[in-house]
Protein backbone atom coordinates (compact mmCIF):
# COMPACT_ATOMS: atom_id res chain seq x y z
CA UNK A 1 0.00 0.00 0.00
CA UNK A 2 2.94 2.29 0.87
CA UNK A 3 4.37 1.93 -2.70
CA UNK A 4 1.19 2.59 -4.26
CA UNK A 5 1.03 5.85 -2.09
CA UNK A 6 3.83 6.93 -3.33
CA UNK A 7 3.53 6.24 -6.94
CA UNK A 8 0.53 8.32 -7.11
CA UNK A 9 2.57 11.32 -5.36
CA UNK A 10 4.66 10.80 -8.71
CA UNK A 11 1.92 11.28 -11.49
CA UNK A 12 2.36 14.97 -12.59
CA UNK A 13 -0.10 16.76 -14.89
CA UNK A 14 2.11 18.14 -18.18
CA UNK A 15 1.75 21.67 -17.02
CA UNK A 16 3.43 20.82 -13.60
CA UNK A 17 6.10 20.00 -16.03
CA UNK A 18 6.37 23.05 -17.66
CA UNK A 19 6.12 24.56 -14.12
CA UNK A 20 8.74 23.30 -12.38
CA UNK A 21 11.33 21.20 -14.24
CA UNK A 22 14.20 22.19 -11.84
CA UNK A 23 12.19 20.81 -9.27
CA UNK A 24 11.16 17.76 -11.09
CA UNK A 25 14.79 17.58 -12.19
CA UNK A 26 16.14 17.64 -8.35
CA UNK A 27 13.16 15.29 -7.48
CA UNK A 28 14.64 12.45 -9.49
CA UNK A 29 18.18 12.77 -8.84
CA UNK A 30 17.36 12.76 -4.68
CA UNK A 31 14.56 10.03 -4.20
CA UNK A 32 15.32 8.22 -7.78
CA UNK A 33 11.76 7.36 -8.13
CA UNK A 34 10.13 7.69 -11.82
CA UNK A 35 7.42 10.65 -12.30
CA UNK A 36 4.59 9.92 -14.35
CA UNK A 37 3.75 12.93 -16.74
CA UNK A 38 -0.19 12.99 -17.75
CA UNK A 39 -1.61 15.25 -21.10
CA UNK A 40 -5.53 15.34 -20.77
CA UNK A 41 -5.53 12.44 -18.33
CA UNK A 42 -3.69 10.27 -19.87
CA UNK A 43 0.25 8.74 -18.98
CA UNK A 44 2.41 10.50 -22.12
CA UNK A 45 6.03 10.23 -20.16
CA UNK A 46 7.40 8.24 -17.91
CA UNK A 47 10.71 9.76 -16.79
CA UNK A 48 13.85 8.32 -14.72
CA UNK A 49 17.13 8.48 -14.23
Amino acid sequence: MERLMRLTDQVKPISYLNRENAQITKNLTESGEPIIITQNGEARLVASL
